[in-house]
């Protein structure tokens, strides 16, 4: 299927390795011209010449940026305006007990994953509604769809978003071909997983293989997302064909959730 969108440019946080590259590498499959941007600037710039190198006749832009900050978004901007396509990602903030955690940990996680795409979608969306055409995915959390209770700075903070985007979303901007979606990842191959895995592995002296295996039993699909295929989700909700899509929480998760809505 030809999603429509070669030619057009798109922004993608995040995007030196996991969901975030799936994305991109998605999109720069579909012709897509891509600004990518992440903190590590090494891998940030392997991804770039990787996605060159794959998709020769597309445009590959790296910036290495903290996105989650005015001076990171400044960068951003200082080299390109105007996108058609927008995914916000940035880092989940850390698992514990709600009772350890200070103003100071809320307002990061807050900052991270509820201001930063706000301040993304505000930067770019009137934009996109002058032009007829735009796509915001917020990559965001299966845990504002079911909450998990180590996760209380994410269940929070992306909640927030959601409900943001549940308004903005229905606006007037939806007669002016542009949509904002929020796709929902589950447990994905990514170095994220993997990290949590390692910290269960060492507080409960299980070895890493039998933690993950167990994580997988927990998954109608028996296995861990891929980003190649999370990318290809995300690329569908950013194509001429998912125009009267807006305003949804998209589930990635090979079943896990166990509700019906």
């Amino acid at each position: 299927m030809d999603l429509g969108i070669s030619g057009k440019w798109a922004l993608v946080c995040g995007a030196s390795k996991g969901l975030g590259l799936g994305c991109a590498q998605a999109l720069a499959a579909e012709g897509v011209n891509v600004l990518i941007v992440a903190r590590g600037a090494d891998a940030l710039h392997a991804a770039a010449a990787q996605l060159k190198a794959q998709y020769p006749g597309v445009q590959v832009l790296a910036v290495p940026a903290d996105i989650t900050t005015t001076e990171g978004r400044a960068a951003v901007f200082a080299v390109r305006q105007d996108f058609d396509i927008v995914v916000t990602n940035a880092g989940g903030p850390p698992p514990g007990d709600f009772r350890d955690w200070d103003r100071e940990a809320w307002i990061k996680a807050v900052d991270a994953n509820m201001l930063t795409p706000i301040e993304l979608i505000k930067a770019t969306v009137d934009g996109m509604a002058a032009r007829g055409f735009g796509r915001i995915i917020n990559i965001t959390s299966s845990a504002v769809k079911a909450p998990i209770d180590i996760l209380g700075l994410s269940n929070g903070a992306r909640s927030g978003l959601t409900g943001f985007v549940a308004g903005v979303s229905r606006s007037k901007i939806a007669a002016q071909g542009v949509t904002i979606n929020n796709l929902l990842p589950g447990a994905f191959d990514t170095d994220r997983l993997k990290g949590t895995m390692a910290g269960a592995a060492k507080k409960t002296g299980k070895p890493i293989e039998d933690i993950m295996e167990t994580r997988k039993k927990t998954i109608p699909a028996l296995r861990f997302g891929q980003p190649d295929e999370f990318g290809a989700v995300c690329a569908f909700l950013c194509s001429q064909q998912a125009g009267y899509i807006t305003g949804q929480n998209v589930l990635t998760d090979g079943g896990a959730y166990p509700g019906s809505f």
